[in-house]
């Protein structure tokens, strides 16, 4: 049986991860890369998501990837598997990042 957070649980994982923010039952984070830098991005997360067998929805846009994650299988409210994917998912963004302000390449 998995067992959901309490909200003060949550609030206290929630200071460990600046980046996030709670919504309803669910935590989201925006990562700002360019496309491509997106799309590698989201690779190397499905990976580990498939290796954990936890996976965010994740929603590629031209300001970045945006995460969210609740365990559906604890009616979709938040467990520590959760911080525990974004505390991933932190890690693996600080090295796809790629600066807006770069031109094409010629």
């Amino acid at each position: 049986m998995i067992i959901p957070l309490s909200d003060q649980e949550i609030e206290n994982r929630l200071d460990a991860l600046p980046e996030w923010e709670r919504q309803g039952d669910a935590i989201t984070r925006l990562v700002p890369v360019r496309y491509h830098a997106g799309v590698a991005l989201i690779v190397h997360v499905a990976d580990i998501s498939r290796l954990t067998s936890h996976h965010a929805d994740i929603n590629l846009s031209f300001d970045g990837v945006r995460f969210t994650i609740t365990t559906h299988d604890a009616d979709s409210k938040l467990t520590a598997a959760d911080f525990a994917l974004a505390e991933r998912i932190d890690v693996i963004a600080s090295g796809h990042s790629a600066a807006w302000d770069v031109g094409p390449i010629n």
